[in-house]
């Protein structure tokens, strides 16, 4: 496989290190995630949720600055599609926007509700979004991304996400087709991608100009049939371990690294294998692992800033 170096810039998040909450007994302390990073060979990082890693700039910068780490993006979550909720939605958005901006990174990873609870995987509201809400959610993510564009030079990124109204590739599709590629792109997360049945390659190569920062992961093809067949909830597939260490699942890594690799731009792509709830001293040995596999196939740690 042709080596990629500095064309897509290799980086972790916490939640390959269990962590889905700002605060949560079953997850490792922000400082051991840190060093775990660095110790497992990773040079940049997302944030992961708001409020797990320091919110003060200061204390942030000389926490990630002090390990030779650099930080890729921001992670926020919010409803799009919630009129209602706007003014809350844009004030939490901000928040992470300034932290995101002022720890020198330029993408923030929006990731939609789930219409099912995380723990016990009861539903929250209907599983399919009506005409008027799809007006709603991509007028909002219009508008938000051009707040953040223009005010903190970050870009929204939208993440497809298991068990949220923008999953399968009809829907991701839809979102694309109907927001401004100025002001919104896509945040490729490749097994989310495969979770809702979708097709990874397809969408680079029909949205080459959308696709502005990746997640990359894999899914255990036997845990997706039990989700169809059993009706399973996210949070409980992952507990079945749905998310699995490359090369175990699906997608295939080397054609979608290839493919992306064929991009103009140069991208970032953090490694996410949702692990939640593990034990302590699970991630470390799997993601020196994965740095190392992901080596094999072209992504490097290198790279500046991406824009």
């Amino acid at each position: 496989m042709t080596s990629t170096p500095n064309k897509l810039i290799l980086g972790s998040a916490p939640d390959s290190w269990g962590v889905w909450f700002p605060e949560d007994e079953h997850q490792l302390p922000y400082r051991r995630f840190l060093d775990e990073l660095v110790e497992a060979g990773y040079d940049w990082l997302e944030l992961g949720p708001y409020g797990y890693l320091p919110t003060d700039p200061e204390q942030l910068a000389d926490e990630v600055g002090s390990r030779g780490l650099r930080v890729s993006g921001g992670t926020v979550f919010g409803a799009l599609h919630r009129p209602d909720q706007w003014d809350e939605m844009l004030a939490t958005t901000r928040r992470v926007a300034e932290l995101t901006a002022a720890a020198g990174a330029h993408h923030l990873v929006f990731i939609p509700p789930l219409f099912r609870a995380e723990k016990g995987g009861a539903f929250l509201e209907p599983p399919v979004l009506g005409d008027d809400s799809w007006t709603a959610l991509t007028r909002a993510a219009d508008a938000l991304g051009r707040i953040i564009s223009e005010e903190y030079d970050v870009r929204l990124c939208l993440h497809p996400h298991a068990d949220s109204h923008i999953q399968t590739q009809p829907e991701i599709e839809r979102f694309l087709e109907g927001t401004d590629p100025l002001y919104v792109s896509l945040c490729l997360d490749t097994g989310h991608v495969a979770y809702g049945g979708g097709d990874n390659l397809d969408l680079i190569r029909r949205y080459p100009e959308r696709i502005g920062y990746v997640h990359i992961k894999q899914m255990e093809p036997d845990v997706l049939a039990a989700v169809v067949a059993e009706d399973l909830s996210f949070g409980e597939a992952v507990k079945r371990g749905v998310c699995v260490e490359p090369p175990a699942g699906v997608p295939e890594i080397g054609p979608v690294t290839e493919a992306l690799a064929g991009l103009d731009a140069p991208l970032f792509v953090i490694v996410e294998q949702d692990l939640y709830p593990c034990a302590p001293d699970v991630p470390l040995p799997i993601a020196v692992r994965t740095r190392k596999f992901l080596g094999s196939c072209g992504l490097g740690a290198a790279g500046t800033r991406i824009g």
